[in-house]
């Protein structure tokens, strides 16, 4: 188990850092909701105390003053640091609904021989929650636009690029319009990938949904998908535990009581933001109305590509075949992880790592 310790050193004092609500509307529910950004900061804390590598935990601060949080992990006993720090960053983006804290299986690991960086997405985790757009196009650019700012402020030239999810979606769509600062891309179980013709059948077949995806995607056409979170007030914590008892059980072993799950009650009890962002991206039963099969030709042949999938993962691994046949001769490996659903870094973290260091080594 995980001793709690003050592992995190913030760049600024906290702005804002209590329960904002963009709407009046809504102005009336932080006293109903169990939640705040303070307990957020708690319990996360209480996470990265797993971490035994060296970790500097900060928000990086755009030109718009919006704010990123921030992780930098580093390996304390690295025989050559110069070495380490020469080689290509890995850069981790998390999915939907997710923040940094949701990567602590893999953290320790993969920061053995090269620095990894992961944050929370705009709207995400302890980031700033701005508005965002209705419009898909718009939406997804401002995502974007955030990613790269985040690079530019944190000086990282070239990156291996690792995004799972949303996060895969969202990496995809970087990579197209940064090429150049993408030495490999990663895509984990990557969400917006199929598409639907003209008469709303699927052009590539999904598994059947889990039933907590369904209830989601429900209600994505009428309201914000975890809207039922903050509508449950104080009921909305033993919700997360219903409705995803398997996060409980992915972490168990580090974590006896419900830091997990409390982790990701606190995450998306706050001020909608970022999911306001993913429905504008998003129409019925979470399908991307820009699917990313309709754009993967754009990346440059020369950027290799890898796609993992959990193996028992309700995202169909048919979308990676998919792209393997559209890059054609470009450099395109799809994985499946034995024994991992769609959370592959949670389920499989030993395997996930293999696959992940493997592609590092490939870079440099």
């Amino acid at each position: 188990m995980c001793q709690l310790m003050d592992t995190t050193t913030t760049a600024a004092p906290l702005q804002n850092d209590c329960e904002t609500e963009s709407s009046s509307l809504w102005s009336w529910w932080p006293s109903w909701r169990p939640t705040s950004m303070s307990l957020l900061k708690t319990t996360e804390s209480k996470i990265l105390a797993c971490i035994r590598n060296d970790i500097w935990a900060r928000f990086v601060t755009l030109p718009n003053q919006d704010r990123i949080w921030t992780l930098t992990v580093t390996n304390k006993a690295a025989p050559n640091p110069a070495a380490q720090a020469s080689k290509t960053p890995l850069v981790m983006v998390h999915g939907f609904g997710g923040g940094v804290g949701l990567w602590i299986r893999n953290l320790d690991g993969l920061s053995h021989s090269r620095t990894v960086h992961a944050f929370d997405l705009l709207g995400f985790g302890r980031s700033s929650r701005p508005h965002f757009p209705s419009d898909a196009s718009k939406a997804e650019e401002q995502f974007i636009n955030s990613i790269e700012q985040w690079r530019q402020s944190v000086g990282v030239e070239n990156m291996i690029l690792l995004g799972h999810s949303l996060g895969g979606y969202l990496a995809a769509s970087y990579a197209i319009q940064y090429p150049s600062r993408v030495s490999h891309l990663i895509l984990v179980d990557p969400w917006g990938f199929p598409a639907r013709d003209q008469n709303g059948t699927e052009v590539v077949k999904r598994p059947t949904l889990p039933p907590w995806v369904k209830v989601i995607a429900s209600v994505v056409s009428f309201f914000n998908p975890l809207a039922v979170i903050r509508a449950a007030g104080p009921w909305g914590p033993g919700l997360v535990n219903r409705f995803r008892p398997d996060f409980k059980s992915k972490f168990e072993d580090l974590f006896e009581d419900d830091t997990i799950t409390q982790y990701i009650y606190h995450c998306n009890a706050q001020n909608p933001s970022g999911e306001v962002g993913f429905r504008a991206m998003s129409e019925t039963l979470g399908w991307a109305k820009k699917p990313m099969l309709h754009r993967i030709h754009l990346l440059p042949p020369s950027m290799p590509l890898t796609m993992l999938y959990g193996a028992q993962s309700w995202m169909d691994s048919s979308s990676g075949d998919r792209v393997a046949e559209i890059r054609g001769q470009a450099y395109t490996r799809v994985q499946l992880i034995n024994h991992a659903t769609h959370h592959v870094y949670a389920d499989a973290p030993d395997e996930f790592k293999k696959a992940v260091e493997k592609i590092c080594k490939s870079v440099d």
